[in-house]
């Protein structure tokens, strides 16, 4: 595509999302959508990336002249303020925007930053976001902020929907996740062979697991320590929601056991964040067959090692979205378990809803009984296969959509 300029100087776009939280989605995502905004404005173009986390963004983000890593304090308002009033093009990136799931603080940080990009008359883009479950309060500040962005392109239609139906009036577009264009590097083709290879033959399935029961984070002046994400942010804990959680790690423990001796398979256990590996550690410690399962966090491989090992799998079973849609080019069989609706839309768009069930719903048969119909079935690969050609073709028109709005407002 050709450039784009503003008068005789290329403009400088600030990327606002979940960076560096050694977040393998938000990673892929990051790095696409980096791609995407040189492709339309050029590749001297001045990005900047905000992060709470600098240390980790590092980790896969190279700094440039014209790339930038913004470090923000824990308390960022003024901070991601400042930051929007000296960037010409506001672009929020993260996947997750339009939900309190996670964490209301993350949701804020949105709505805030286009809310200072309307009253700076910064053009605004959501980039290939998504929608879901929001309180009443915050739906009332989603329509009121999101109804400010210049456009709004959605990764789903359902995602579309939830946001017409609590009356966001900007302009929305559906597409598909960036992270379906995400390639892994060459050189990390074969690495889950390279790092695990005394598995030999045995097929190889994923548990993608997360403690549901752990989220979302909330502000907290005081808590205690080992349930600090990043002071003053603090993970939902209970004695109830330890109960529940030490539950849900016993059925996938039990799982795994039952996949190895039954069906001589081996269990990688899949972190797709750092935060995951308490929940993984605690499956681990209680599985009989050790011998035979191994954890890979992002906290160890970046996103391009990350993709060529979920890749790499037989099986999948996940609850991370972006275990599902980065494993679908492989055509991965996969069980879906849905903590919030991004993993439900995914499967309605495969037609695949008999593979998915909500995490609070999970009982060792349904387990059991679900991956039984997965493995006896030859269909899923193929299936999996069409749908992902298809969101990926969809994927390709987000930057199709970014150069017509920015064409549009004369940058």
């Amino acid at each position: 595509m050709n450039e784009i300029k503003e008068g005789n100087r290329i403009p400088s776009v600030l990327l606002v999302g979940y960076n560096g939280a050694n977040n393998t989605g938000s990673e892929a995502r990051l790095l696409t959508i980096i791609d995407d905004v040189k492709a339309v404005l050029g590749k001297n173009t001045r990005i900047s990336v905000p992060t709470l986390n600098e240390k980790n963004l590092r980790r896969y983000l190279n700094e440039t002249k014209t790339l930038k890593i913004r470090p923000m304090p824990s308390i960022f308002y003024f901070s991601l303020k400042k930051m929007v009033k000296n960037h010409d093009i506001i672009m929020l990136v993260e996947g997750s925007c339009y939900m309190d799931t996670w964490s209301p603080i993350l949701l804020s940080a949105f709505l805030w930053a286009t809310s200072w990009a309307k009253k700076y008359n910064k053009p605004s883009i959501a980039y290939a976001i998504d929608s879901g479950p929001l309180s009443e309060v915050n739906k009332k500040k989603v329509r009121r902020e999101a109804s400010k962005t210049g456009l709004i392109i959605t990764r789903t239609q359902a995602a579309a929907n939830r946001l017409k139906e609590i009356g966001v009036k900007a302009p929305i577009e559906v597409t598909a996740d960036t992270a379906f264009c995400f390639q892994s590097k060459p050189k990390d083709e074969h690495i889950l062979q390279n790092i695990w290879p005394k598995i030999g033959q045995k097929q190889i399935v994923g548990f993608a697991l997360i403690n549901p029961y752990c989220w979302p984070v909330k502000f907290k002046l005081i808590g205690k320590k080992k349930n600090c994400y990043r002071w003053p942010y603090y993970f939902s804990q209970s004695e109830q929601r330890k109960e529940k959680a030490e539950k849900l790690s016993t059925i996938f423990a039990n799982e795994a056991d039952r996949l190895i001796e039954k069906h001589n398979k081996a269990i990688a256990l899949i972190c797709m964040e750092s935060v995951d590996e308490f929940f993984a550690m605690k499956t681990f410690e209680k599985i009989k067959n050790k011998k035979w399962v191994k954890i890979f966090s992002s906290k160890n491989y970046n996103a391009s090692q990350m993709n060529s090992i979920l890749c790499n799998l037989n099986y999948l079973i996940s609850m991370r979205y972006h275990a599902c849609v980065l494993s679908m080019a492989a055509g991965v069989p996969m069980i879906g378990i849905a903590h919030d609706l991004r993993i439900p839309d995914l499967f309605k768009d495969m037609e695949l809803m008999d593979l998915v069930f909500n995490y609070d719903e999970i009982t060792p048969n349904l387990l059991n009984n679900t991956f039984e119909q997965l493995i006896k079935s030859e269909k899923y690969p193929n299936i999996i296969c069409r749908s992902y050609h298809q969101h990926q073709l969809r994927a390709k028109r987000n930057i199709e959509l970014l150069a017509k709005y920015l064409k549009n407002q004369k940058l």
